[in-house]
Order: C-alpha cells, then structure tokens, then sequence
C-alpha cells in the first residue's frame, strides 16, 4: 500500500477543520462528524481550540483511500500561527489548500500558495461552502486564476450554488491549453485538426499535477459532503506517494513535540529514508546519545506501537528527553530552512503573582520545546522574560494556556518590533593574558566585519588550531555566538564574521602535593568570560547600525479609492514601487515597515468601503530610519566593563 503524508491548509475560517472531519468520515474512520461549532472535531484535540473553534496545533490523523494510506495533517489557518504551517510544509507530499466560495481568497490564500509553489508541492485546491448563502463559485474561480495561478484545472463544476442542495458536476472538460503548455506531444495535437483522446489528455493530467505543474481544482461543501467524493479521488489519483528506501541510512525529520500524561516529551517525526527502530540510540543536543524506548505510527484514524517507522512513513518516538522541533533523525536532509517570515513583535510576559516567577519559566520553557519561534529571552538582570509573536491573537492563545494548562495567570508588557543589529565596518581588540587589567587566565583576539545579508554568524579561527586545546576554542567559538544575541543597542547581532586572532593559556599546573590550582591554570570558564569583553569593544569599535523588518505589501482596492489610500500609506511610511489599474480594481504593490503594517490595516476599512485587501510578507531588514530602538540588556553588559566584571569576574581587577 502506497503512503501519502497530505497537508490540509487555508485562510481562518475557510472551512479547513470541517472539510478534515467529512474525509475521515467518508473513508469510515468516524461514525459521526465532528463539528467546529460543537467542539467534537478529531485534530482539535485541545480545549483551548475546542473553546475557541480555531485550529492551533497541527494534528495528524490517518485514514485509507483505494490503495492509499493518508497520514492528514491539518493545520492552523490563523495568520499568528503560521509557524505550526512551516513545520508541516517540510514533510508533505502533497497538499489541499481550501478556499471559502463566500470570503474568496484571502491574502493569508495568496501567502500559502506562494509558498506550496515555491516549494513545488503538488497541491489541488477545493472551493469549500458552496451550499453557503453568498457563494460565488465563478468569481471564486477566476481570482483563483488570476491571483493565484493561472495552472488550474477545473474539476467539478457547481450546481446552484448558494443554497443547502448546492450539488457538484464532475462531467467537465479537462482544460487542455493548460496541459499543452507543459507537453510539447500535446500541444501538437492541441493544435492539430483532430480531437485529443480523453486518455490522453487524463494521463498529462495526472502526470503533471503529480509535478505541480497544474493545480486540479474541485468545488463542493464539507457540511453537506458535496464534490468531496471526487475530491478524495483526485487525493488518491493526482498526488504523489512517498518516496524513500526503507533499506537506506535513516534520515528524517521532527516537526512536532508535545508532552505525554506523565510530562514526557513526544516527537513527530516524518522519515524520508531507512528505518528507525525502537533501542535505536541518537544523538543528543548535549552529546550524550537518547535511546528511542517507543515508536507508533498511525493507522486508520488512530495509533498503532510497533517496533519500527520506515520511509515515507510517520511516527510518534519516546525517549528523546533531549530533542525539538526541526532536529534530524540520522542523516540530515538538505532543504529550504524557513519558508515564512521569523515573528516580528517580543512581548515582556508578566506573572500577576510574583510567587509564580519560577513557574512561568518552566511553562515558557515547555511551550517553546512546542513552537521553537517563541525564542524565549530571559533577562535575569531585570528579572523579566520576554517571548517573540506574530501577532496579538497568538497572544491571547499564550495567556490562556498558560492559565489553563499550568495555572499561572499573566499580562503581557511592552511589546515592540524585533530589530537586528549589522556591523558598519570592521573592529578589533585583544586581551592578554597576565596582563594588570586582564583578570582572566586567558588571551583572546576577535576581528569582527560585515557579512553578506543573510550570512548569520561566521565564527572562523585565525590561529594554529593547536596553539590552545580544543575546548577552549570551543568555549570562545559558544560565547562569540550567546554574546552577539545583544548588540551595542540591545539587538541580535547578524551577518557578520568574527575572526580569532590572538590566544594564549597557562597549562593545567598543580601544587607541591599534586591538586589542581585554579590560580595558576587557564579553564573553558576563562575564556567564556573573557570573551564577551574583547567581542564587544571590537564590535564598539566597528560600530553597528539597527535594522527593522520590513514587508513587501500589496493592496488590491477599488480605483476610485487610490486617492484615499495613498496618503494612508505615506504616512505610515509604506513606499509604494508600482500601480496597477484593471477596470475598477488597482493593485499597489511596494515596501513598508513591519511596524506599520496593523496601523495601516486598521484604516484600510474606512477608506475603501470595506473593500480593500492588504497582503504582506516578509521581505528584508532595512536602517530604522531616525533615532534607532533601543532593548534593554538582558546580560552582564560586557558593554560596561567595571559592572561586567563586579557581576562575572567579582572584582574589578
């Protein structure tokens, strides 16, 4: 039996989660379908979802169709949670994405196709609620066309749509244009004098859509399970199976950890090649290897233990004490790493009873073990921890779980834009060891330059690799990288290429009778404190400039709404870079600053009669213009050499 690993993603409140219930109900996996609106739904298993009718957590469920094994993973639609969908994206085979045939597409449309394209997963699209009063399946295809893809492929095409007995056609011409301009045998016979046969043109089909070349498109209802017949055979004729060797080296990847009953951590890995084996031993973030004790895979809408998970295949591991989200399993497989923008806002999280400090951090800590782009910031100078967002509604979901899942009940403070900080120039400085200032049995030299955009960190050595034993480089090389987590002004550090220059150490020495004498000795600890000194004063001497996110936007309003909305965007400092008028529709396409994006959403309404659609996606860092940000130092401020070396050093040499 082949494996299909299928991705079920939309816009919020497209109708996603219903359409994931009347597949597993077709195929038999459920005696009665779940409902949104009841709370009963099978993936969203958590209260918080249950309560709130949202999907916040991705969740995998299997089912059979024909000779198909489908692990569905259904996925969140809200715009906050967008990384559960970029965790998912690396392990499909295959996707559905589901449109509303009221609300239309939605910019949250354009962003997912953009990116299941990019990544060429083969993807069908289903026009959902055609039953629906306002259903405009026609308008709904043609901004299919042309605000998404212009490869679709009509499959069904709907019958009085807008009403509760809303039926499906599936006797429809497959489009040939559009198969023709990927098969040269085709277009030939396109544009020849005789008809195509209909097994041809049913195998280009089939052949490209398995390529993501064309996009079959089907309509229908998940409430009242019409087109979903044809849709969940196009699922098992036009997608792709999994692919991989079982008998390979083992290579896969985890996209997901939750905690059992008992607190233990739970990983969902999707293996691409091999087989992993309950005993067999990983290694751990610590070095240490992680036993796996459990492996079970899904199997017909629930869980089965075996003894193995081979390719292609998903499974649920236990043991891994140490693991998280993005790790590999065995060898690691080369890929896109981000396919969406990192969150943009960092909010200070305060408990209400200053007794549960303590607590809050262990719940944070456990929560971004579950959504890694939380990135945790502890500022143990001020006593504060502070967690990166997409948006105000992730917010929210944080708070509550907070509350219900540990108790602990909080506010959340001084939410701001997440800059970074880049070198202007180049820096240097050095510390010798032994001299009256250094109190540190260490020498350490750090140049530090400009990188390319996107470069990271580039820590290189600059000295014999055996002028000094290895853990010592090892504890400059782990502090270069925690220190640059907070620049001149309180940002990450990025792109650029730090250099050791200069090291030096004093061998291990003992007393008269053999022990050890810390005082007379270099260790790792010399180094990692020494490091973020010499580090900072080179960077000061480089100097840095801040850099805020900035999103590509494009808005579609009506024309005779330009003159209104220019001037919004002006001032929320948007640079429009190109206007496009189509009938009575124009389309502004440029550059605005991430931290302007929601003012300007908030006035979009107003000014275009409800009509306007704002899309944004990241697009690069720029130079904050005026005055840039400052955070606030979560460190020893290494900055403040006398306070840095009260605090680390105990004295101030």
């Amino acid at each position: 039996m082949r494996t299909l690993n299928l991705g079920i993603l939309a816009h919020v409140d497209a109708g996603k989660t219903s359409l994931t219930e009347r597949l597993l109900h077709a195929a038999g996996v459920t005696d009665r379908l779940g409902s949104v609106d009841r709370g009963d739904t099978r993936t969203d298993s958590l209260a918080l979802e249950r309560q709130r009718g949202i999907t916040i957590k991705s969740a995998v469920v299997s089912f059979v169709v024909a000779d198909v094994a489908v692990n569905l993973i259904d996925t969140p639609g809200h715009p906050d949670f967008i990384a559960e969908v970029e965790r998912v994206l690396g392990v499909l085979d295959g996707a559905v994405l589901v449109i509303s045939a009221v609300e239309g597409v939605q910019a949250q449309t354009r962003v997912l196709m953009r990116t299941l394209q990019r990544l060429q997963i083969p993807t069908l699209v289903f026009v959902n609620k055609i039953d629906r009063s306002g259903a405009r399946v026609d308008q709904v295809l043609r901004d299919v066309a042309a605000k998404l893809t212009p490869a679709i492929v009509p499959m069904t095409s709907a019958v009085d749509a807008g009403t509760r007995d809303a039926a499906v056609s599936s006797d429809v011409a497959v489009a040939a244009d559009v198969l023709a301009e990927h098969d040269e045998a085709l277009l030939a016979a396109y544009v020849g004098d005789e008809p195509i046969p209909p097994s041809q043109l049913r195998n280009a089909l089939v052949e490209q859509a398995k390529r993501a070349l064309v996009h079959p498109v089907y309509c229908g209802s998940a409430t009242t399970g019409a087109g979903v017949a044809e849709l969940i055979a196009g699922i098992a004729e036009l997608l792709p199976a999994a692919k991989g060797d079982a008998d390979g080296p083992a290579s896969g990847t985890v996209f997901k950890v939750e905690r059992g009953p008992a607190g233990e951590k739970i990983a969902y890995a999707r293996m691409f090649s091999g087989t992993l084996r309950t005993r067999d031993r990983l290694p751990g973030r610590s070095g240490a290897e992680q036993k796996v004790t459990a492996i079970s895979v899904f199997d017909r809408g629930g869980t089965t233990h075996c003894d193995s998970v081979s390719a292609g295949r998903i499974g649920k591991l236990w043991g891994l004490g140490e693991v998280r989200i993005g790790d590999a399993i065995g060898t690691p497989r080369r890929g896109p790493d981000q396919h969406f923008a990192p969150p943009t806002l960092e909010a200070v999280v305060v408990p209400r009873r200053r007794a549960d400090r303590g607590a809050l951090h262990v719940a944070l800590t456990q929560l971004a073990e579950q959504d890694p782009l939380i990135d945790l910031r502890q500022n143990d100078v001020r006593q504060e921890i502070s967690v990166s967002l997409y948006g105000e509604v992730q917010k929210e979901v944080v708070q509550a779980t907070l509350a219900a899942e540990y108790g602990i009940d909080v506010d959340f403070r001084d939410t701001v834009t997440i800059c970074v900080e880049r070198p202007l120039g180049a820096g240097t400085a050095v510390e010798v060891i032994g001299e009256p200032h250094n109190p540190f049995l260490a020498t350490v030299g750090l140049r530090v330059e400009p990188a390319t955009s996107g470069a990271g960190v580039d820590f290189r050595l600059g000295v014999e690799l055996g002028s000094m034993p290895p853990a010592f480089f090892k504890a400059v090389e782990e502090a270069v990288v925690s220190t640059l987590r907070q620049g001149l002004r309180g940002w990450q550090v990025g792109d650029c290429v730090v250099t050791m220059t200069h090291s030096g150490y004093w061998a291990r020495q003992s007393r008269a009778h053999g022990t050890f004498d810390k005082s007379m000795s270099s260790t790792a600890g010399d180094f990692r404190n020494l490091t973020p000194l010499v580090l900072m004063t080179a960077l000061r001497r480089a100097g840095t400039a801040v850099h805020e996110p900035v999103h590509h936007f494009r808005l579609d309003i009506p024309a005779d709404a330009l003159s209104a909305v220019a001037p919004a965007v002006a001032r929320s400092q948007g640079v429009p870079q190109a206007t496009t008028t189509r009938g009575a529709s124009t389309v502004v396409e440029g550059e605005l600053p991430a931290a302007r994006v929601h003012e300007l959403q908030q006035r979009l309404p107003g000014l275009t009669r409800g009509e306007g659609v704002l899309e944004t996606w990241f697009a690069r860092y720029a130079p904050v213009r005026g005055e840039p940000p400052v955070r606030p130092r979560a460190d020893h401020n290494p900055l403040d050499r006398e306070e840095y070396l009260l605090r680390v050093a105990r004295r101030t040499g």
